[in-house]
């Protein structure tokens, strides 16, 4: 609508995979040329994706924001050398407000406007920037956050502060700054949720419920017991399944892979999320 993108312009974004994924469809179906920056610790079947949809993959050492060698920084350079238009996925408003506009309402019409609470996991913060705002609006809903270990998004929302302790395995979210996006979310509070629970949560689901996620998703339904247990019996709850397993094969199905983190898949209930 403003004219930045011209009719088979390239388009740029620094993603950790998902995101670029989707900008990979859309790109090849309306004829332009994608260039995806990526953090070079990401799954390959995430990069392997890409390229078969067409994408160039540019791979660059996973560093700190801070750095000019990071992803997000290279992306940015990169589209300003080629004279793409960059999609800028972390501060673009466009990603909040699509959420905004559809996701929620997608929420509320499904549940009748009967929920008491939402939870999800945060990269962008787009998901939750834009679902938790129109549900403070329209809902008597809950928000809540679930972070990863290594992310400063639970220090920020509980204490105020960017403080992150540890690291995690989960790709695509977890981040130690605050983006526009993020800055949108009206949240009632946030849990932290550990690799050992995303792992059980993502390999309980698929052998109870055959539903087959990533681990994003996973960590979101560790949210979503958290919560449950908090809001009381006959609480409904809402997650977002943002990601399958099948894009980390390699990693989070694979029991040696596990083995060499110290993470074991095997859980026979729910006693697992803490």
């Amino acid at each position: 609508r403003e004219g930045k993108l011209a009719p088979g312009g390239l388009v740029v974004e620094g993603t950790a995979g998902n995101t670029g994924i989707g900008l990979a469809l859309v790109t090849r179906a309306l004829g332009h040329p994608l260039l995806i920056v990526m953090p070079d610790n990401q799954s390959v079947e995430k990069i392997e994706t890409l390229r078969a949809l067409g994408a160039e993959v540019v791979l660059v050492p996973a560093l700190p924001f801070a750095n000019p060698g990071n992803y997000y920084h290279v992306a940015r350079a990169l589209a300003e050398e080629r004279g793409g238009f960059w999609a800028d996925q972390f501060e673009n408003p466009a990603n909040f407000d699509i959420h905004y506009r559809t996701t929620a309402e997608e929420i509320l019409e499904d549940t009748g406007g009967a929920l008491d609470g939402f939870v999800c996991s945060a990269g962008t913060g787009g998901s939750l920037g834009g679902i938790s705002k129109k549900l403070a609006e329209k809902s008597r809903a809950e928000s809540w956050l679930i972070d990863c270990e290594g992310s400063s998004l639970h220090a920020h929302v509980t204490r105020g502060t960017l403080d992150a302790e540890g690291s995690s395995i989960i790709e695509g979210i977890g981040i130690r700054r605050i983006t526009k996006n993020f800055a949108e979310a009206r949240l009632a509070g946030a849990f932290r949720g550990t690799d050992r629970e995303m792992v059980k949560m993502l390999h309980y689901m698929g052998k109870n419920d055959g539903i087959f996620v990533g681990g994003s998703a996973a960590l979101n339904c560790v949210g979503a017991v958290k919560l449950a247990r908090k809001l009381g019996r006959g609480a409904t709850v809402v997650t977002l399944l943002c990601d399958g397993a099948g894009r980390y094969q390699k990693r989070l199905l694979n029991p040696e892979w596990l083995a060499e983190k110290g993470l074991d898949p095997e859980a026979k209930d729910l006693s697992f999320v803490e």
